[in-house]
């Protein structure tokens, strides 16, 4: 069964095709700064196109039906039951402050597929947010969901936010011949931070109790403040009758029975979690031979206690995190090139004399569609509180612009068919930010600097100017709800699109100054910039000469 779930998994990973290899980070109320819960979110995929969907509120008759069309692909999976009433969502999260994430870590192969199931992890997503007005009324949905009309994807895990509390869920399909889906849902403690990346992270968790049992009639006890876990029914009995597992309730664990990690979930995937674990934590060294791949049974726990608060910049920051620091660092190896650059191409391993060897698997990627970090705001009301700062691109390379979650519309330059993966739009951000990041990877030690600069300066601005909207629509509030959230529509709209032309400058701004190999900068006093020509530095010029000096060097004297 380890030899199947290994092949699944790196099937998955491996893929350049639909499949996403997400990070998710969590942070509680009282792990945070300001005293919002945030998630974040990184959808990963070569073949994604960056954009902000928005779908708005609705009022629906009984028997209203709606297809549904599988994420990934857009395949037309079938149709289910509308909700009546339905509430406006911006990206991955709606007006109520609810936000919610995922990452695949795709489990036994034997569940990973269901003939006639109609919810795949995406649509799960998007239509819980259209319907959910807080986190537990979100699992209870997704749980219904799945059980009326199966489960369609690979196992899943669910950042689930709202602005009192976060959640992590973890789900996998029966699958063939079972209709659904197996989870478990666990509330971050308050005061302490989360992650997941690929990988199931759930092992055991807390049984119900007579008073509160979990059992067909589950959802009863949901909205309980003294539960902290919720699971389906089927959860241990299921893996008992698929031969999975046979010991006590008492000690099943989600992870190790659905999705138990091997080398490539420990060094692809939980080295995720690690890296930002390790950034509010003094005691993660002791993990590092596991994400290493070397000992997988000293797993990290599934939350910590950071040693500071985390503001939503330190998000931003975590987004962008390249196992710098660590000795998993891709810019201290021959690999990073002449320039430094802690990114490496895929495919994500290669063969060398019949060896297999690893690129990392950082937090910060070159192939993200699009990437948010996302504040509910429990002191503010629905229609200010919500924010989620979205970008697209290369989270190293990009920047977070503020979108409040009562938008009624979305950044032209952000829009959903504003240009595709293989069609041009010079009014897209999805180029404008990639055109930025790709001329970065080719000098990146030269150009990276002056990208984080502008990044820092930008958002510093942006968490200020929030500031400043906030008093203003709490102003406004007082004397027409309707009018706020038209306001902040308008600011979170012109701000992004003011951001893409910024950028777009920015673009040719570095182009003209780090083109063919110079660096320029202009001299008020002459027609022409001055000029340096700083080559590849004493390093990799000795690189070069061990390796092919003996046709390279010089001899004689220098012809004029």
């Amino acid at each position: 069964m380890k030899n199947l779930l290994f092949v699944f998994l790196f099937s998955f990973i491996l893929s350049a095709g639909q499949t996403f290899a997400c990070t998710n980070y969590l942070i509680t109320k009282g792990a945070s700064a300001d005293g919002s819960t945030m998630i974040s979110y990184a959808a990963d995929s070569h073949v994604l196109y960056g954009e902000l969907y928005h779908w708005s509120a609705g009022a629906y008759p009984a028997g209203t039906m709606m297809d549904i069309y599988e994420w990934d692909t857009g395949k037309f999976l079938g149709k289910i039951e509308q909700a009546q009433r339905t509430y406006n969502v911006i990206g991955n999260m709606n007006e109520h402050q609810v936000a919610i994430g995922e990452t695949t870590y795709g489990g036994l192969g034997e569940l990973g597929s269901q003939s006639g199931a109609i919810m795949d992890y995406g649509s799960l997503i998007y239509i819980t947010l259209q319907r959910a007005k807080t986190a537990r009324e979100a699992i209870r949905i997704m749980g219904e969901l799945v059980e009326k009309y199966g489960y369609y994807s690979s196992g899943e895990s669910f950042s689930i936010a709202d602005k009192n509390e976060v959640w992590i869920m973890e789900m996998i399909g029966k699958g063939e011949g079972n209709k659904g889906a197996v989870w478990v849902a666990v509330k971050i403690p308050d005061g302490y931070v989360s992650g997941h990346a690929n990988q199931a992270r759930i092992q055991t968790f807390p049984l119900a109790d007579k008073k509160t049992s979990i059992t067909d009639e589950m959802y009863k006890y949901i909205d309980k403040e003294t539960i902290s876990c919720i699971y389906s029914h089927e959860v241990i009995s299921f893996a008992k009758e698929k031969g999975l597992f046979d010991g006590a309730d008492k000690d099943f664990s989600f992870s190790d029975t659905y999705a138990p990690v091997d080398f490539g979930g420990a060094r692809f995937c939980e080295i995720r979690v690690w890296s930002m674990f390790r950034e509010v934590s003094d005691d993660m060294d002791k993990y590092t031979e596991y994400v290493a791949g070397h000992d997988l049974t000293n797993r990290m726990p599934l939350y910590i206690k950071p040693n500071r608060k985390i503001t939503v910049q330190d998000m931003m920051h975590f987004m962008r995190n390249s196992l710098q620091g660590t000795k998993f660092d891709m810019a201290n190896d021959i690999g990073a090139g002449p320039f430094k650059c802690p990114y490496r191409w895929r495919p994500l391993t290669f063969e060398v004399d019949g060896e297999t060897y690893v690129n990392e698997r950082a937090t910060v990627t070159q192939q993200t569609g699009f990437s948010f970090v996302t504040q509910s705001r429990s002191w503010l009301p629905d229609e200010i509180g919500g924010i989620i700062w979205f970008s697209v691109d290369d989270a190293g390379s990009t920047v977070y612009t503020p979108i409040y979650s009562s938008s009624r519309s979305v950044p032209e330059t952000f829009a959903v068919g504003n240009g595709g993966m293989m069609e041009w739009s010079d009014n897209s951000a999805f180029w404008v930010f990639s055109q930025v990041s790709n001329f970065a990877y080719t000098r990146y030690n030269l150009i990276h600097p002056e990208i984080a600069a502008k990044q820092d300066s930008l958002e510093t601005a942006y968490v200020a100017k929030v500031k400043e909207i906030d008093t203003e629509a709490q102003e406004l509030y007082e004397y027409d709800k309707t009018q706020v959230i038209y306001f902040l529509s308008d600011f979170s709209a012109s701000n992004a699109d003011q951001l893409t032309m910024c950028w777009k400058k920015f673009y040719q701004y570095l182009f003209m100054k780090y083109m063919d190999g110079n660096v320029k900068k202009v001299n008020p006093s002459q027609r022409n910039p001055d000029l340096e020509q700083p080559g590849y530095g004493d390093e990799w010029n000795k690189k070069i000469a061990d390796d092919n000096g003996e046709i390279l060097k010089m001899t004689g004297s220098m012809a004029h």
